[in-house]
């Protein structure tokens, strides 16, 4: 039965259209692959640089992270990305959510910490305690509708402390901050 087919396909000349179906195979995998790339980054994910160094030692100057706002609520401890346009029209700043609505937040410049509804608040990602008063009177409730940022490098950050930033409308947030893609040397999930 093998010696059958062998005589078979060795009598058959080779189909000529085979190696352009092939290709054709080819390209059609992978129009289709960078259409769902497209869509993926059109939609569902952008790619946003850090700039600057409110961050740190979370994300540096120069980092390269992937951000979704897709079916996204804010909660705290987020690394989130937002616009503010009476602050910086031309760029968005990346902070991470302290407070969300209803919690009230206050903070110890003395000994550089934070409270949230009256709870010293757990950072182990943060630079250095909190210092930096900036225009912060507190406590503070957060409104409906909104969220208080800080960056974590909280001596060099402008965020919620400061009457340009304030309480922060969720409708500014493009979107959590997921994980840093570039540079390759450091890449890993934000948390």
């Amino acid at each position: 039965m093998a010696k059958d087919l062998k005589k078979q396909t060795a009598g058959q000349a080779p189909d000529p259209h085979a190696a352009s179906k092939e290709l054709y195979d080819w390209i059609l995998c992978l129009l289709f692959a960078l259409a769902v790339c497209v869509l993926l980054f059109a939609f569902v994910f952008h790619v946003i640089d850090v700039v600057g160094s409110s961050m740190v030692p979370t994300l540096h100057n120069g980092d390269k992270m992937l951000v979704s706002g897709l079916l996204y609520k804010p909660k705290a401890g987020d690394v989130v990305v937002f616009k503010k346009n009476e602050y910086d029209p031309n760029r968005a700043l990346v902070k991470r959510v302290i407070a969300t609505e209803g919690q009230e937040i206050n903070m110890d410049f003395t000994n550089g910490i934070v409270y949230i509804d009256g709870q010293p608040l757990a950072e182990d990602y943060i630079n250095d305690l909190t210092y930096n008063k900036l225009d912060f009177i507190g406590p503070k409730t957060v409104p409906d509708g909104c969220v208080f940022v800080m960056g974590d490098n909280r001596n060099a950050s402008v965020d919620s402390r400061k009457n340009e930033i304030g309480m922060l409308d969720t409708r500014l947030i493009l979107g959590r901050a997921y994980c840093v893609i570039y540079p390759l040397s450091v890449l890993r999930v934000i948390k």
